[in-house]
């Protein structure tokens, strides 16, 4: 009877997910997605926590203690800005706990393991273990603790695919002779490996595709730990991730223009420095100007599009944009926002921002959509944002990013920019539209400068 029990358990649980998945597909159906699948969790752990193999609960609670007291405070005092690198530790969690179950399973069963445990195993060691470094790398990215620069040396790829061949040729041979206990502790290594080398030719420009490539490495992972323990919704859970995340990436490959094998060997992202005479010519040709001028031309303005980057998340200046687009809509100015799938540093990071601060969610549009927009624009307000923005994406055939769909703020009247400095984004390169002469720089910590914006405004 309990068996029939944790079978239902197991399919409610599975459709939670499954409603879950669905919902984040809309940023108006995003929390209540969220809901569903937490609730779908719970269910899938109260469902193991019945199996009847369980015999002592003292791990296990040790187990949820231990956890709680990590994950809570990260829950709780994380800030938002450094969501994707949360997002990269659970990744790299994730695919820790499927790897060393899959060890501890190897040694339990050995040195009898059937064909088909032995292939899940091995599938589920080398993935895991692979993400759980990978993620790390991605984190220590993310978090500036090792350089977003990507760490390019001659013959590098050759070297990861050999690696990677080996990997699967020990595999291979293992499902035939699983008693060879040496060759499956030097596929848990070599896998461990190859997370790092596979993350260290990546920039920090790709940190959204390599974010959503590791989740669906850490679910494919997961599904394989399903198989190993005989559990079904670890297989559905791990099947609905490692595809969403596959297609998440494709997704965010699209929106960038490039492909798998341009983003895991291309090293994009190095930064070219520009040449003295250039970066004399850039400086010279900038139109800068302070918050007064910036107000008085948002006082005069019918319509305003905010174009928000990775440089208002670090400020965390989305409460202070949000205020300002209050006092502008009280001004009788419509304001939406232009969210470019790849802005931040991971999928939907400007969105989760955004509604963090309550911006309404019909104000958020995508990039095809806001496009048709700008034209019609009285001001473009650009954010810390970079590449995204660059009309050099469409204009110069030599850079590095010719081809990535942007958003056409340089279509607007007027193209207002906040950023600290002239630095270059991502991609290392400069940008054509801080030179436009209708684009107004404003330099300075986007918080700061948009508080003293809408202090102006006011006064106005």
């Amino acid at each position: 009877m309990t068996k029939y029990f944790i079978d239902l358990v197991y399919l409610a649980a599975s459709f939670l997910f499954i409603l879950g998945l669905k919902g984040l597909s809309s940023p108006e159906k995003a929390r209540r997605g969220i809901l569903y699948a937490e609730v779908g969790m719970f269910l899938a752990v109260v469902g193991t926590l019945l199996h009847k193999d369980i015999i002592s609960y003292e791990w296990i609670l040790a187990g949820m203690l231990l956890g709680s007291a990590i994950g809570v405070p990260m829950a709780l005092f994380m800030p938002m800005t450094a969501m994707p690198q949360r997002i990269a530790l659970s990744h790299a969690f994730g695919a820790l706990a499927a790897a060393l179950v899959g060890v501890a399973k190897y040694y339990h069963y050995a040195p009898n393991i059937p064909p088909y445990i032995m292939a899940a195993l091995a599938f589920e060691v080398l993935f895991g273990a692979l993400t759980f470094t990978g993620s790390l790398m991605a984190f220590g990215k993310l978090q500036e603790l090792i350089t977003g620069i990507p760490i390019v040396y001659k013959g590098q790829n050759v070297m990861n695919i050999s690696l990677f061949g080996i990997a699967a040729v020990i595999g291979i041979y293992l499902v035939m002779n699983p008693a060879n206990s040496v060759l499956f502790v030097t596929l848990f290594v070599i896998s461990l490996v190859l997370g790092v080398l596979f993350i260290l030719p990546i920039g920090g420009a790709d940190m959204p595709t390599v974010i959503s490539l590791l989740n669906s490495y850490a679910g494919l992972a997961g599904a394989a730990t399903g198989f190993v323990l005989h559990n079904n919704v670890l297989i559905i859970a791990g099947a609905l991730d490692g595809t969403s995340g596959f297609l998440l990436s494709v997704i965010m490959c699209k929106a960038m223009n490039r492909s798998f094998a341009n983003v895991i060997f291309g090293a994009f992202g190095q930064v070219a420095a520009p040449t003295p005479e250039a970066a004399v010519k850039q400086q010279a040709t900038v139109r800068s100007g302070s918050p007064a001028d910036a107000a008085k031309i948002f006082k005069d303005a019918k319509s305003v599009i905010v174009v928000p980057g990775y440089g208002m998340a670090v400020a965390q200046a989305q409460h202070v944009v949000r205020e300002l687009a209050e006092l502008m809509e009280k001004n009788g100015t419509t304001v939406k926002y232009a969210i470019h799938p790849v802005a931040g540093r991971m999928p939907g990071h400007m969105n989760v921002l955004l509604a963090e601060a309550n911006v309404p969610y019909d104000q958020l549009l995508d990039m095809d959509d806001i496009n048709p927009e700008f034209e019609h624009t009285d001001v473009s307000l650009v954010i810390g944002a970079n590449d995204v923005v660059n009309p050099a994406a469409k204009t110069d055939p030599s850079s590095p990013i010719y081809g990535m769909p942007i958003l056409d703020v340089e279509k607007s009247k007027t193209v207002i920019v906040l950023k600290r400095s002239m630095n270059p984004g991502f991609a290392g390169i400069d940008n054509a539209l801080f030179i436009q002469p209708n684009t107004l720089m404003v330099f300075g910590d986007a918080k700061g400068t948009l508080s003293k914006i809408s202090e102006e405004i006011k006064k106005l």
